[in-house]
């Protein structure tokens, strides 16, 4: 499982011209789920995600997590994080999971965020043609990959 985690002011996803979910002060995450994922694979990049101390404290270091500063999470699946482009100019998706599995593991994980912690958790439309709007805050992006390639 990998993750684009990036902090944000704010963060909103638009379908069919209309605004879907939105968050204010928190996290965007660019969820990518890979064929043969385990309930271990979604509770390690869960628990990075909230645990992430990459908001500032009062001295303006980075020392606090989404958890401490009680901001918000947008959640959204991106099969591409799993495109392969070392080959040709045409990436391929080969290793992404494919729709229907992905969309009941990424249902998971979601539960698992919202029986964790106490925030407010939006998510985008699984397998949807979505603008992903992210005022990114810092900028701050972390890569997470369950797998620990980086």
């Amino acid at each position: 499982m990998r993750a684009v985690v990036q902090r944000v002011k704010k963060s909103s996803v638009n379908v069919n011209g209309k605004v879907f979910s939105k968050i204010e002060k928190g996290l965007c995450c660019l969820i990518g789920i890979k064929c043969g994922e385990s309930i271990d694979d979604l509770k390690y990049i869960r628990d990075k995600i909230i645990k992430l101390r990459i908001f500032e404290d009062e001295n303006g270091n980075l020392n606090k997590s989404v958890l401490d500063i009680g901001g918000e999470l947008l959640l959204v699946s991106q099969f591409t994080l799993y495109g392969d482009g070392r080959k040709g100019n045409r990436p391929s998706f080969i290793n992404a999971m494919k729709r229907e599995e992905a969309q009941d593991l990424f249902n998971d994980f979601v539960e698992m965020f919202k029986k964790e912690c106490n925030l407010n958790i939006k998510t985008g439309f699984f397998g949807s043609d979505m603008e992903v709007e992210i005022i990114n805050d810092g900028p701050v992006t972390i890569l997470l990959d369950s797998e620990k390639r980086f």
